[in-house]
């Protein structure tokens, strides 16, 4: 899968590479959105999320945003979450450009959010493992 290096932006507000940032810059580079926009979006959410024995910290655009925080934020700006993996069933798609269908994605893998743009990888490194890399899920926008 061909890889386009992108921050979504973040260089015109932060100089450190060295972040936990990929939910606000796959977010960034699927809608379109400016990156310091979708980290306000990411941070207001994070603020109504509440703590419990299991979750001791809240979400942060900066260093990882959960799950449940993640499909609020996509589901109401109009992205639907398309399971590939289920419990018990292994891994069905692989983060490649022939297991994904075309369009914009945000794509769900192990302890990562990325960008998917028309079976190119829009990210900062290449988080595909040569193709073979396991896709939980992905966000595709809804049509209106």
């Amino acid at each position: 899968m061909e890889l386009i290096y992108s921050t979504g932006g973040r260089e015109k507000y932060f100089k450190s590479n060295v972040v936990g940032d990929c939910v606000c810059r796959a977010i960034a580079n699927a809608t379109g959105m400016d990156y310091k926009q979708v980290y306000d979006l990411i941070n207001s959410y994070a603020k109504k999320e509440h703590l419990s024995k299991r979750k001791k910290k809240k979400s942060n655009a900066r260093n990882g945003v959960t799950k449940d925080t993640i499909w609020r934020i996509l589901t109401d700006l109009g992205w639907k979450w398309i399971p590939t993996m289920l419990i018990g069933s292994g891994c069905q798609v692989h983060l490649n450009e022939k297991e994904l269908p075309d369009g914009t994605l945000i794509v769900s893998v192990s302890k990562h959010l990325t960008c998917v743009k028309n079976r190119k990888l829009y990210d900062t490194y290449d988080c595909s493992r040569g193709g073979t890399r396991c896709v939980y899920g992905y966000y595709i926008k809804e049509r209106s």
